[in-house]
């Protein structure tokens, strides 16, 4: 049983960054795909990005591309998530989830562990 914990998020103007961190406890971090993903009230839950087993593959929609990148510590069981030059659009509620399969993109019913989710609002 894998337990996910987010941090990082808060109030940001437009135009600044943040960086997401989600500790993993209880699994095989290494083996386990990491994303992350955000939703707004009333909207379904979208990904906003990826990472694969050994950080050779990550995966960005076009919405966040160029703009925000994750990263892993499989040392520190840690999955990040730099966001900069952040938009109005970009606030949400920002969970990570993790999969045993080995994948940078995956739809929600293939992360089987999910954390509590952080709030990051982007507002001037």
């Amino acid at each position: 049983q894998v337990q996910l914990v987010e941090s990082g998020g808060g109030l940001v103007q437009p135009g600044g960054s943040l960086r997401l961190s989600c500790a993993a406890s209880g699994g095989t971090f290494s083996r386990h795909s990491m994303g992350w993903f955000r939703q707004v009230p009333g909207k379904e839950r979208e990904f906003a990005a990826g990472i694969a087993w050994s950080s050779a593959g990550t995966y960005y929609p076009d919405s966040v591309k160029g703009r925000f990148t994750v990263s892993r510590d499989n040392v520190k069981n840690t999955v990040y998530l730099q966001m900069n030059s952040l938009k109005p659009e970009d606030t949400a509620v920002y969970y990570c989830a993790a999969s045993r399969r080995n994948l940078a993109y995956g739809a929600e019913n293939e992360y089987g562990y999910w954390g509590q989710g952080t709030q990051v609002t982007v507002s001037s």
